[in-house]
């Protein structure tokens, strides 16, 4: 790999905040000297990393979850598959699609990763506009022709009430026989490396990786990055009104399901004007996922052990720079 870089990364000589779960600062200056030009390259190719332009990449997003829906319904077959909230720019593509070609839902189950809990471990208000349940339903469910939607009890959600059996769920809705879960996971890497709302201190609580990887869905207390990663995109800054608590999948789900399909789209997105050259804040995290050691304190780095498609916009795939803008 190349390594020419921004030389202020050199200049680092401090030990890092201590609320931070990955504390190897050689590591971090090495992924952050990894190129654009580079960034593709990896061991394993079943771990596919390719980096896609703005105008191109909800629209792919779009057409990758389309194909599937559309195949499975050819094979008179379910289509299961687990989806995030965040990226969520390839909905509205998606819902005008399904309407344009009237391709019918009936046969999806969308599985959602995550919801917010309050601090007493409360489902947050689905009309909250900070949810997911609201948030899905005007980006996506709401703009589908009525008689195009899934049924309502084939849209899930983790929860209070179905947390200890959403695994079975997900695989009573598969009904395959050798499947383990979903046919495709999507999602994304949040700024603590999470996967859904798994965060990375949630390692110490188990006694090994592997221990790590057979965990399921559960009630979890965000990490202080994740809140701020969602303060700063979905709450106007304002940190006091981030739910402090969400349900979740597991590492379990992600890793068995038949495929990964992830998307990182963490730069300045508006529904107005697209791309607006504003804060991109993914280009580290994205290479410490896919160039850092495999580690349960990186939540997404365990997709650099299957078969994952890795998709990177192109302002996150740009090189890491430092610089004081604003």
């Amino acid at each position: 790999m190349s390594f020419e870089h921004d030389p202020s990364i050199d200049l680092i000589k401090w030990e890092m905040a201590s609320f931070i779960p990955f504390r190897d600062m050689d590591v971090c200056k090495r992924v952050a000297k990894i190129r654009k030009e580079d960034l593709c390259k990896h061991w394993n190719p079943e771990f596919k990393i390719c980096i896609l332009p703005v105008n191109e990449f909800h629209l792919e997003m779009a057409l990758d979850i389309l194909t599937r829906i559309k195949r499975a319904a050819e094979e008179d077959k379910p289509f299961v598959g687990i989806f995030p909230t965040g990226p969520i720019f390839q909905y509205p593509i998606l819902a005008k699609m399904i309407n344009e070609l009237n391709i019918s839902l009936k046969h999806v189950h969308f599985f959602f990763m995550d919801e917010y809990a309050d601090d007493g471990g409360n489902d947050i208000n689905p009309e909250w506009p900070g949810s997911f349940h609201h948030t899905n339903n005007r980006v996506f469910f709401s703009k589908i022709k009525p008689e195009l939607r899934p049924p309502p009890d084939q849209i899930y959600y983790p929860s209070k009430e179905n947390i200890e059996y959403y695994d079975d769920l997900i695989r009573e809705a598969r009904d395959e026989r050798g499947a383990k879960g979903a046919h495709v996971c999507y999602g994304g890497t949040g700024l603590s490396g999470h996967l859904a709302f798994w965060d990375p201190h949630l390692a110490y609580e188990y006694k090994d990786f592997e221990d790590w990887k057979k965990a399921g869905p559960r009630l979890v207390e965000l990490h202080p990055i994740s809140i701020m990663q969602m303060t700063i995109t979905d709450c106007s800054g304002a940190w006091a009104f981030v739910p402090p608590k969400a349900y979740t999948i597991g590492p379990v789900q992600v890793l068995n399901a038949d495929l990964r399909s992830w998307w990182n789209d963490g730069c300045g997105m508006t529904w107005q004007s697209g791309y607006t050259g504003g804060l991109v804040w993914q280009r580290f995290i994205v290479r410490l996922a896919a160039h850092g050691p495999i580690t349960p304190l990186v939540p997404c780095s365990v997709l650099q052990t299957v078969p994952t498609d890795f998709v990177i916009i192109e302002p996150v795939a740009e090189n890491v720079t430092i610089e004081i803008t604003a």
